[in-house]
């Protein structure tokens, strides 16, 4: 993963570690305020020897008291320390317990014993170190002195009082607060990239080309109103998603099918927007002075009368079977050099029908007569259509849906157009996030006042939304020479 990666992965979780980071604050805080405050009292005793002065015992006196040192302050939390001091103070407390409340400390090369104790009362910690720094004194007094002496060679001096403080020591709140800041700040993070590794949806370009190397030849932008408008070319040409219809249409143009000009449009599986990809592809066409021929080749469930308003009563499964001739079921649309072939009626055997010879000369017959044919298929995975189909023509255009497709299913496709050997001309996404991390690079978030209004006239009020313009009733396209006679040579 590069940086980019790991900064999408910030932008597109912030909310999860947002929330982590606030939840192990307020885990910090609610710790804190549960905890009782303690304070912390210290006193200090220096340990010497008893010499005669002579600069030769004071240096073995000094040298021995630092070895004694490390002794004293483990004496500190034995019970011939506390408990005279709880019996003194009259605690009710054993000696076990005030040990847990008891440190002791000797810097390196220093003969002074530092004796902390922590206690909810201030002046109670303060009366136990002291307390134990004269118990301190008493023990080693007692341990130090030989059976045949009266005075002990070790002395131990008081030079530090303990003094009640009205600061607690513990819970530190600050330091609380930022290590559960800190800790909810990893989780949430953790939680974001272990979310993306285990994430299998395709979302963006870099997704795809781990995949496949064939070109992304188009994005085609989220529009929370297509299914109210699925063609979007007729009912807002200058909506953004329009003209992501029209680079899909200048990338078609450029990319080389040793001459072909037929293409499968299909997907993975349903609901990757294919159908209404392939009509306003063949809209696009047209409107660059194409002569198109869209033909729904669907034959399970047919979508493409259903958005472009015309009968399909009649279609492709009526010429294949001999019912119907092409030039009675293939109609115009609109003012454009667009023809469009329904599917017809829903056969009980589609793969057969799509891959019998007919359909082969149909299609060859079909791709004389115009410069782009268009075929919108059925999903890869569920049937073999669309395979089919893209072995008999130029290459498959592959459908994929941003957030929807996952990478499992994208390689299942890519697998089914290999073992056909058909070519998979390239990658059109739909569905693409027009903001936030998963946003398509070139942007298409332009709306009214950027790029997208561009010589547009301005909006009319209270205008009705355009309606897809019916069929012409003509018993099949206006053709003339050239462009009748490889259908009609057919008869079918």
């Amino acid at each position: 993963m590069e940086l980019s990666d790991y900064i999408r992965v910030l932008r597109k979780n912030w909310l999860i570690i947002v929330v982590a980071t606030l939840v192990g604050l307020g885990a910090a805080a609610a710790f804190s305020l549960s905890r009782t405050p303690l304070y912390q009292s210290e006193s200090a005793v220096f340990v010497s020897t008893q010499t005669s002065g002579a600069v030769q015992e004071l240096q073995q006196g000094s040298a021995f008291a630092q070895q004694r040192v490390t002794t004293y302050v483990s004496l500190v939390n034995r019970p011939i320390v506390l408990e005279p001091v709880i019996a003194e103070l009259g605690l009710d407390l054993t000696a076990a317990q005030l040990s847990g409340t008891v440190s002791a400390s000797a810097q390196l090369n220093t003969t002074v014993v530092q004796i902390a104790v922590e206690n909810a009362d201030p002046q109670l910690a303060a009366d136990i170190s002291n307390a134990l720094a004269a118990s301190l004194g008493s023990a080693i007094e007692e341990l130090e002195t030989p059976n045949a002496a009266d005075v002990s060679p070790v002395k131990v001096t008081i030079v530090q009082q303990a003094l009640p403080t009205n600061v607690p020591v513990s819970p530190n709140v600050p330091l609380n607060l930022a290590l559960g800041a800190l800790i909810g700040l990893a989780v949430g993070i953790g939680v974001a990239v272990l979310r993306t590794v285990l994430d299998t949806k395709v979302r963006t370009v870099r997704d795809i080309s781990g995949l496949t190397d064939r070109p992304i030849l188009g994005a085609i932008p989220f529009d929370p109103k297509a299914q109210e408008r699925p063609l979007i070319l007729h009912a807002d040409p200058y909506n953004p998603r329009s003209e992501a219809f029209r680079s899909l249409r200048t990338n078609l143009q450029f990319i080389e099918m040793d001459g072909g000009h037929t293409f499968v449009v299909t997907s993975s599986i349903p609901s990757e927007g294919k159908s209404t990809t392939t009509v306003n592809l063949a809209i696009a066409l047209a409107d660059a002075g194409k002569r198109v021929a869209l033909i729904d080749t669907d034959l399970r469930k047919p979508k493409v009368s259903e958005y472009l308003g015309t009968e399909g009563g009649a279609g492709l499964t009526d010429v294949l079977i001999g019912r119907a001739k092409v030039g009675d079921v293939m109609l115009p649309w609109g003012k454009r050099p667009l023809f469009v072939l329904p599917a017809g009626k829903v056969p009980p055997n589609p793969s057969e029908l799509l891959g019998s010879k007919q359909m082969g000369q149909l299609l060859e017959a079909i791709s004389r007569d115009f410069d782009v044919v268009l075929l919108d298929a059925p999903p890869l995975l569920p049937v073999t259509d669309a395979a089919i189909l893209a072995k008999q023509t130029s290459g498959a255009l592959l459908v994929v849906a941003a957030g929807r497709t996952t990478t499992g299913q994208l390689d299942g496709a890519l697998t089914a157009l290999e073992t056909v050997e058909a070519k998979v001309g390239g990658i059109i996404m739909t569905m693409v996030p027009t903001r936030g991390p998963d946003a398509y690079g070139y942007g298409y978030g332009y709306g009214y006042g950027g790029y997208g209004t561009y010589g547009a006239p301005e909006p009319v009020k209270a205008a009705k939304p355009a309606k897809a313009p019916k069929a012409a009733k003509t018993r099949g396209p206006q053709r003339t020479g050239e462009q009748n006679d490889g259908v009609d040579q057919l008869g079918l």
